[in-house]
């Protein structure tokens, strides 16, 4: 539900949201078999944020493991099977990816997500919007072309392309809008570049990035934003839970989407809400896909909260800097904690790199770090002396061959973990 129709309903939006929380639980504690198990002696109604936490969080590995004990769907679809029209799978980033189905009703609420997307990103009925996707199984920009339509914007999709096709239809079809990765943004404007196409001075005003944290860290967006001169928003979401939130005007963290999900904000191990200011794992729970529903789910996602509404006016829940870790991306190295996201954000810093790879591997029993770039000589000594600065650790970069390292259309996989591996050639790669 949008910002204003809340509103419309002369109730608060926490009473507004816990009124629909409250049908949700009613109806999966008899139509769901996941949910109708798992809250088994919960007492309803749930009222408030301390009620909330009698109920059980909900896990990646616990729906995966139920897909593999009732396949191929497992039991977190509350219709028969006959009821759903769309099948979608996660990227399978961080494991086997997870099968997940939605109703015409659900999948109408997914378009209505992204349409609050659209309308924070300012995109209207006059703009042409590009999607530099191939359309498969993972989710990415299906309900973007779906809530595209449904703002009444013109959704032109670009699957099947190469990316020199894909810069030349957004030319020439005159796209004011393109959707992509952060990673493959930065991809078409490299390529724009080798065949001459002048990216910056076209008709794209705005880039709505997904997929990756990339969209939120100042420094990638504000090299997207100088390459294409265009203006970028970020979009979070996943495929079991929703597109949750959307960045705004200010471009300093993201909303989430309170009318249609429930925020809270975790300590990873005591499991206690964290205070405002104070970093923690992000849960969520969805309001409105009854078909398949999610109830304090633990997204892994790492974020910070603040109690103040964002200067843009949006009144819901903002989380400054957006997505700024994930819970299993943190690795020790030599006692210090470190997230990719903190190296892409320094990595960024130089214009000159055009890709880049983390490599985790063991060394007399130590784990080490290095990065390999693509880029000038003149980048190594600069870069390697600001992650020090930056991380309080000394970090080899690699400087490596043009165009050796892969580029990523969907979610980017930079990272190469060779840690206890005997055998490794000198990109990081087993042998």
């Amino acid at each position: 539900m949008a910002i204003h129709q809340v509103h419309e309903t002369n109730v608060s939006l926490r009473e507004y949201q816990f009124q629909r929380l409250n049908e949700l639980l009613v109806f999966v504690s008899r139509f769901n078999r996941f949910y109708k198990e798992k809250l088994e002696g919960i007492h309803l109604p749930i009222q408030d944020f301390e009620d909330l936490k009698r109920l059980p969080f909900t896990t990646k590995k616990e729906l995966a493991q139920d897909q593999q004990n009732f396949p191929p769907f497992g039991r977190n679809h509350s219709y028969p099977e006959e009821s759903y029209i769309r099948y979608h799978q996660t990227s399978g980033t961080t494991g086997k990816p997870l099968k997940v189905l939605d109703t015409r009703k659900s999948w109408d609420w997914w378009k209505n997500c992204w349409v609050e997307v659209l309308k924070s990103a300012g995109v209207k009925t006059s703009d042409r919007c590009y999607l530099a996707f191939s359309f498969g199984p993972f989710i990415g920009f299906w309900a973007a072309y779906e809530g595209i339509q449904k703002l009444g914007a013109m959704a032109i999709p670009g699957g099947s392309m190469s990316s020199e096709e894909r810069l030349n239809s957004m030319i020439s079809n005159g796209a004011t809008v393109l959707l992509c990765t952060p990673s493959y943004a930065l991809h078409l404007a490299e390529v724009s570049e080798k065949i001459g196409l002048d990216i910056k001075n076209s008709s794209i005003e705005k880039i709505i990035t997904a997929g990756e944290p990339g969209g939120s860290i100042p420094s990638t967006r504000a090299q997207i934003e100088k390459l294409f001169g265009a203006k970028l928003y970020d979009h979070v979401g996943m495929t079991e839970m929703g597109a949750y939130g959307y960045s705004c005007r200010e471009q300093n963290g993201l909303h989430v989407n309170e009318g249609e999900f429930i925020v809270e904000v975790i300590h990873p191990e005591t499991l206690e809400h964290v205070k405002p200011g104070e970093k923690g794992e992000l849960v969520l729970t969805n309001l409105g896909r009854f078909g398949y529903p999610m109830i304090r789910y633990r997204t892994g996602d790492l974020v910070v909260y603040q109690k103040e509404a964002c200067p843009c006016g949006n009144p819901y829940q903002f989380l400054p800097g957006g997505i700024v870790g994930r819970a299993d991306d943190m690795v020790v190295i030599r006692g210090v904690n470190i997230y990719p996201t903190s190296i892409e954000a320094i990595i960024r810093e130089f214009d000159e790199i055009k890709e880049f790879r983390i490599v985790y591997y063991t060394e007399q029993e130590m784990e080490q770090i290095k990065i390999q770039v693509e880029g000038p000589a003149e980048v190594v000594e600069p870069l390697s002396r600001l992650l020090r600065v930056r991380l309080g650790l000394r970090i080899e970069v690699e400087r490596v061959g043009d165009n050796t390292l892969t580029r990523f259309e969907m979610k980017a996989r930079r990272i190469i973990d060779q840690r206890n591996v005997k055998g490794s050639n000198e990109n990081g790669v087993s042998v």
